[in-house]
């Protein structure tokens, strides 16, 4: 069976977690059945929508690898449609004028509370059969008894007594049309047969259901994926790692590792952790969403994108980097140079933030690589830069520094002649050529600095 999903976001904010694991979730159910993934954007609040979060929402799900078919449509553009639909339920006895203030509805609700009875609207002009007039909304009459059921696609069978809902509104005052109404004409007409979105929404799906039993329409399969919380079971907060998808990208995250996590996110699928796109295009089911909330681990998010940094090919990341070294001035940036460098960072960084950091000694001229005046103290003593001195004229004959294996040799086989271990002089080379005491392996960062760079490294340290 083909089908139709779709990711509706309001433009109110950018694209944040939870939104992007319910995008993921509605694209890989498509996927997973070779169907279609839609975009609707429900910019219905003119005051709080905007073109910048709209854009940013795109481009966010564009990055993650989440585009949809088609045209995105915008909610904003088919209020004459919606109206259009509205009239129809009135022509057709499923709707209402109603006169009632916002301040006699809210008298009604006290007035329930009071006597220990829901607190709703109570159908004041259910009957009175009113037209159009100043200030009046349209209200949707939907049946006093009987249960509307439906099949969570997560939570599983779910039913709620008619009488528990009041009559909805469907058009405000101003003329315009409401959230429910819209949501439920615009699945209609794009086609829509399953809804995944956040639980948020579970008690707005019996009164929707209505409407599309109201029109006479087929019902959407509906699943409400639970929320995401913090470490501390609270709700998910921008301590937690609540920040929007693209700050993630900021942070130096890759994308498949910010996919791969949002899926295990409430999903899975035996023990496995990693999974590739394709994989979990195969294997994604709504029966495998968990129906508890997920707990947010920002450790767990480090180890897939260090997973995924070591895979990554050299070129790619070094295309990459240039945006996370921050001030470019004087350094040397060249691709080719940069993807030399990143195979010796890969197997130590978690994100391109922290690889560009890394990175940085490699790019500096030798003039102005910065020391760390404790390593400086520590390794760089009289006796040792005496040894460093003996071993610069057997670096300064070497000639090839492309095989480390070979300077690394040469070395060794220099000490083995004064009978000294090689701690004798590591820390002292290591802190001479980056100008601190962790880096990648000496010689291999010998072989990427090339023999002119490192040779200025260790005369400038020896002239400290």
């Amino acid at each position: 069976m083909s089908i139709t999903t779709r990711f509706a976001p309001s433009p109110t904010g950018y694209l944040h977690i939870g939104g992007a694991r319910t995008a993921l979730f509605s694209w890989l159910l498509a996927k997973s059945k070779g169907g279609r993934f839609l975009l609707r954007v429900e910019d219905t609040d003119r005051e709080r929508s905007t073109k910048e979060a709209t854009d940013a929402i795109i481009q966010a799900m564009a990055w993650l690898d989440l585009a949809a078919e088609g045209t995105a449509v915008f909610q904003s553009d088919r209020f004459d449609i919606y109206n259009s639909y509205i009239d129809k339920l009135l022509a057709a006895g499923h709707a209402y004028w109603c006169s009632c203030t916002p301040e006699e509805v809210e008298a009604m609700r006290e007035k329930a509370r009071a006597q220990g009875k829901k607190p709703k609207y109570d159908g004041h002009c259910r009957e009175l059969g009113l037209g159009p007039g100043e200030g009046r909304v349209v209200r949707f009459k939907g049946p006093q008894d009987g249960v509307t059921a439906f099949h969570d696609m997560v939570k599983g069978p779910t039913a709620v007594q008619n009488a528990e809902m009041d009559d909805m509104i469907l058009r405000r005052g101003d003329g315009t049309p409401t959230y429910n109404l819209a949501v439920v004409v615009d699945d209609h007409e794009m086609g829509v047969t399953h809804v995944l979105r956040g639980d948020d929404h579970v008690a707005n799906t019996p009164r929707q259901i209505l409407l599309y039993q109201a029109f006479g329409w087929d019902v959407p399969n509906f699943g409400h994926v639970p929320m995401i919380l913090g470490p501390d079971k609270a709700k998910l907060s921008k301590r937690h790692g609540a920040l929007s998808v693209m700050e993630y990208k900021n942070m130096g995250y890759l994308p498949e590792a910010l996919v791969n996590y949002l899926a295990r996110l409430g999903w899975s699928c035996g023990d496995q952790e990693i999974f590739s796109r394709e994989e979990l295009v195969k294997l994604f089911s709504t029966g495998n969403l968990g129906s508890s909330p997920s707990v947010f681990d920002m450790k767990k998010l480090d180890w897939l994108n260090a997973h995924y940094i070591k895979e990554s090919a050299p070129e790619r990341l070094a295309a990459l980097l240039p945006e996370f070294i921050g001030d470019q001035d004087g350094l040397k940036l060249d691709p080719a140079y940069l993807a030399s460098i990143v195979p010796l960072l890969q197997p130590r960084a978690k994100t391109l933030v922290e690889m560009a950091e890394m990175a940085r000694f490699f790019l500096v001229p030798a003039e102005a690589l910065a020391y760390d005046e404790k390593a400086v103290t520590a390794q760089l003593t009289p006796d040792s830069k005496a040894l460093l001195a003996e071993l610069l004229p057997m670096y300064e004959t070497a000639a090839d520094y492309a095989d480390h294996k070979a300077l690394e040799a040469a070395t060794q086989a220099f000490l083995d002649e004064r009978g000294l271990k090689f701690k004798a002089v590591a820390q002292p080379l290591r802190v001479a050529l980056t100008g601190k005491t962790a880096s990648p392996g000496l010689f291999e960062t010998m072989s990427v600095l090339g023999k002119p760079e490192a040779l200025k490294r260790i005369r400038r340290a020896l002239a400290l």
